[in-house]
């Protein structure tokens, strides 16, 4: 978007405009698609919404390097997807005696987190990695903390705030070695990292269609077939392998499989165009506005994502500027918003509140163009030199 009555919206970590291609194939699935998959034993309009869904399923096999459709299980989002994640897994690894530890790190998202914590208070053992001061895992550190009872270890694939890429195929290697499973949350990833689960040994993995210009409300958690089982978490009429029972959303899981087919397809397009922007974003930013600071990784950084301390202006109050000027930023995670606190992943990352608390998270997209970031930077800089004028910090 880069007209003055829409908007610059760069915020494209929180949610992206569905593209048109993703909505026509999905008003199609409305109008003529409109059976229950499920009854495509009894009919033949059964057998074209079960048709519709298995060619999502295939789309997104051949998008991550799995190997069989079974493998992709459909949920209402990531959080879903974590969650089943990781007490299908924990939950059926304690009914068989399989162990009770699982290992996570400080920097993922709550959908993880609080996952986590859920489960230790059923009495699991979770260890909480520390990361550098860019945001990333040290494989050491992971490999220290695995024992004879560690079933699961889950590190997301790509920061949500500061776009840090995690070393997933070190990761895998430790993983697969100490023959433990690995689960990543790859909402952010999708489209922008090579994501081949068999390279990488990856055995669960959480994807969310509207993060990829896709629909709300529709995910998608992969299982290596053989290697993981999974506790349900509802139960009904044994939906999908019998781990997520309910009616399929198949409108919302055929635009899925096209999103993730187009984000694979246009990939190297699209990091090419993105990243360019926001390079060139970043370079302006540090010419034109004096002591900020770049947060997450230098180089394993999605080429999407641009997280700023704005030192000695306060984040809240900076973001309400740039939306009255119409520039669409955030603080933090969007999944988090029902009440303000600092950023957990920048207070894992660093030791200094005042790079904490001015910090803003820049999303580009796709649609984002040059003349989206020339007018965003002349709306930052006039707008934090005014906050650092009468005083930024509350």
């Amino acid at each position: 978007m880069d007209t003055e009555d829409a908007g610059i919206y760069f915020d494209h970590h929180a949610s992206t405009a569905v593209d048109d291609r993703v909505v026509a194939e999905m008003e199609d699935a409305f109008d003529e698609v409109y059976a229950n998959p499920a009854s495509r034993t009894n009919h033949q309009a059964g057998q074209e919404a079960h048709g519709a869904v298995s060619e999502a399923r295939e789309r997104i096999v051949d998008a991550i390097g799995a190997t069989r459709t079974e493998e992709v299980v459909f949920t209402s989002g990531a959080t879903e997807s974590d969650n089943l994640a990781l007490k299908g897994v924990m939950r059926e690894a304690r009914d068989n005696g399989d162990g009770s530890h699982l290992i996570t790190a400080a920097t993922e998202h709550e959908a993880v987190l609080e996952a986590c914590d859920a489960l230790k208070w059923e009495g699991f053992d979770v260890t909480v990695l520390p990361v550098d001061e860019y945001g990333r895992v040290n494989p050491s550190d992971l490999r220290a903390a695995i024992r004879d009872e560690t079933v699961l270890v889950s590190i997301m694939a790509a920061n949500n705030e500061v776009g840090t890429v995690a070393p997933l195929a070190e990761i895998g290697e430790i993983t697969t070695e100490e023959g433990v499973l690995f689960h990543t949350d790859a909402v952010q990833a999708v489209g922008y990292v090579e994501l081949d689960v068999d390279e990488l040994g990856i055995d669960l993995m959480s994807i969310s269609g509207h993060k990829i210009y896709g629909p709300k409300g529709v995910g998608a958690l992969y299982v290596r077939y053989g290697s993981a089982h999974l506790k349900p978490m509802f139960h009904g009429g044994g939906h999908e392998r019998g781990w997520r029972s309910g009616t399929l959303n198949v409108p919302g899981i055929v635009g899925l499989g096209k999103a993730v087919e187009l984000a694979e397809a246009e990939r190297e397009d699209r990091v090419a165009h993105i990243g360019k922007l926001r390079d060139e974003f970043e370079r302006r930013l540090c010419e034109e506005v004096d002591d900020i600071a770049v947060n997450g990784h230098p180089e394993h950084r999605l080429p999407n994502n641009l997280n700023v301390s704005f030192v000695g202006a306060d984040d809240q109050r900076l973001v309400a500027r740039l939306n009255d000027d119409g520039l669409y930023a955030a603080t933090g995670s969007a999944c988090s918003t029902m009440e303000t606190r600092e950023s957990h992943v920048l207070t894992a990352m660093l030791d200094d509140e005042n790079r904490i608390q001015s910090s803003v998270r820049f999303g580009l997209g796709k649609d984002n163009s040059e003349e989206d970031v020339t007018r965003a930077v002349e709306i930052i800089t006039s707008n934090v030199g005014r906050l650092r004028q009468f005083g930024g910090l509350s």
